[in-house]
């Protein structure tokens, strides 16, 4: 019985050699490289390594740690110094610090500087995006052609600017919150982040895009989930001061291990793609007007086809909620239901550990199931029942299951730079980040004031009340939804060629799989 067996096990194994042979000789080579890495690519682990043996992903994953540590201990000490300074600058003011005094029991005054501190808050994010608008594009086309290092640097650098002057305003009491508001404002002119997400897109494979970009948002989850305990442990001063140490440990530590991910080649040609698209320059004015026109140029990639179109729209939308809720959420919560340090600190942590376990555990895996366009359909259908639940909540509570839930909308921004990454060349990243980058930030600057609009007319019982400009973010949550129902599913999802190959080398018949080709005695085995 054992040669019997041996014969058999031989036999098998020659069909199945001989059978591979067949599918490999049938398939072209992108449609063979996608089937042999398509086991390996779907592994966790096989990510996690690639990921953080890379050079780059993980040098931007601390900065993003640091900078969110820094940034989100000043969260829910933002709104407090700069509502009790209001108060006391512009309505005289001379009472016990205004955070510290019951909801219920709050003087006038405190609540014209609240209102001052969101109408100041909702101008700075208009005018930093808007910069961001006018300058994203170009910068980013800029670092496809002289790298990525130095414009992370820049911006960087110019987040210093914010936290120096917080703490300078708690040191000096005659300092108004505006030099605060004006620098938040001026480093929008270089939006580090988009050039970010381009460096990372240097060295990440195409379908780990997505989740790679979840890593970044995991390590600003990280720092957000940390930094509010901060306000709890440490007085409004020591946290900002703290703040700015960590955010100058930050840029240091970017000066000195942040690699560079572009390669020379790809620059080179970047140089020489930029160079064959641009038009004759006879005359110094011709060397100015391209010059002046070359950001509204930049941005005319957004026009290159459906997809592009489609996903400018949803960034704009995206846009406008998204950073509505950053910018006026923290400043509705303590004025209408009473939040205050400890609350802030608990609201974080949740937001903080969800957006680690959304973007670490649940986006890759949900990405490769059921792919990039549905992802990005379920994050906004979230994003639109997590308003609508700000805008009729009554209790802490339902805020606290809200911000829970909204975890989820996170995966929206990994998702759709994946996909705007995976459909153009390395040597446009650059380009089409920042390009998207601008348009999502023009939506961002128009998105908080338009919500203060509906919240002014409102508030005083017209709609819903004071939670109408959420409802209505909802609804502009659902007018995104319907642009990413729109997506074409070929060109969204990284794996569709992938899962398409796996079905044709499966079920097509041989004779249409060879195209008439003869492989001699295998093909009658």
């Amino acid at each position: 019985m054992a040669p019997q067996r041996d014969n058999y096990e031989s036999s098998r194994a020659a069909d199945e050699r001989r059978n591979n042979f067949i599918t490999h000789l049938s398939m072209d080579e992108d449609t063979e490289k996608l089937l042999h890495n398509s086991t390996n690519s779907d592994h966790p682990t096989s990510f996690l390594r690639y990921f953080l043996t890379s050079s780059g992903p993980p040098q931007i994953i601390t900065l993003c740690l640091l900078i969110a540590l820094a940034l989100g201990s000043t969260v829910g000490v933002v709104p407090a110094v700069v509502e009790d300074r209001y108060a006391r600058l512009n309505h005289g003011y001379t009472g016990e610090p205004c955070l510290q005094i019951k909801m219920g029991e709050r003087p006038q005054e405190c609540m014209l500087g609240n209102d001052d501190a969101q109408n100041s808050a909702a101008m700075t994010s208009f005018i930093s995006n808007s910069l961001t608008f006018s300058t994203s594009s170009l910068m980013g086309s800029i670092s496809d052609e002289r790298g990525r290092r130095g414009i992370i640097l820049l911006g960087i650098g110019l987040s210093l600017l914010g936290p120096m002057f917080l703490v300078l305003m708690q040191l000096d009491d005659s300092i108004s919150p505006f030099p605060f508001y004006a620098s938040h404002a001026f480093s929008g002119i270089v939006s580090w982040m988009a050039v970010a997400l381009s460096s990372l897109s240097d060295v990440i494979p195409s379908e780990w895009r997505a989740p790679a970009f979840g890593m970044v948002l995991a390590g600003f989850s990280m720092g957000f989930a940390l930094s509010p305990i901060l306000a709890v442990v440490m007085s409004h001063l020591m946290v900002s001061i703290f703040a700015l140490i960590i955010l100058v440990g930050g840029f240091i530590f970017a000066c000195f291990y942040m690699p560079e991910t572009l390669s020379p080649e790809s620059a080179a040609q970047a140089r020489l793609n930029r160079l064959s698209e641009r038009p004759p320059m006879n005359t110094q004015a011709d060397v100015w007007k391209y010059n002046l026109m070359r950001p509204a140029k930049e941005l005319m990639i957004l026009n290159r086809n459906k997809l592009f179109r489609l996903l400018s729209a949803l960034a704009f939308f995206s846009g406008c909620i998204g950073s509505a809720d950053h910018t006026l959420f923290l400043y509705y919560v303590e004025e209408n239901f009473g939040f205050n340090d400890s609350d802030i600190a608990t609201l974080f942590l949740i937001i903080g550990v969800m957006g680690i376990f959304v973007q670490t555990v649940i986006l890759k895996p949900f990405n490769s199931l059921v792919g990039e366009r549905r992802v990005v359909i379920v994050s906004f259908l979230v994003g639109s029942l997590c308003n609508y639940l700000y805008g009729v909540a009554e209790t802490k509570r339902t805020i606290f299951v809200s911000a829970t839930l909204a975890s989820l909308t996170g995966m929206s921004f990994p998702t759709i730079s994946a996909i705007k990454s995976n459909n153009v060349d390395e040597m446009e990243q650059g380009r089409i980040q920042g390009a998207l980058y601008s348009l999502q930030s023009l939506a961002s600057a128009l998105g908080p004031l338009l919500l203060r609009y509906v919240y002014n007319e409102t508030k005083d019982g017209g709609g819903f009340g004071r939670g109408t400009m959420f409802i209505f973010g909802a609804g502009l949550y659902l007018v995104a939804t319907l642009f990413a129902w729109a997506l074409p599913e070929e060109e969204a999802n990284s794996n569709y060629k992938k899962y398409h190959a796996k079905k044709r080398s499966s079920i097509e018949p041989r004779s249409e799989r060879q195209d008439g080709l003869n492989y001699g005695s295998t093909q009658d085995a």
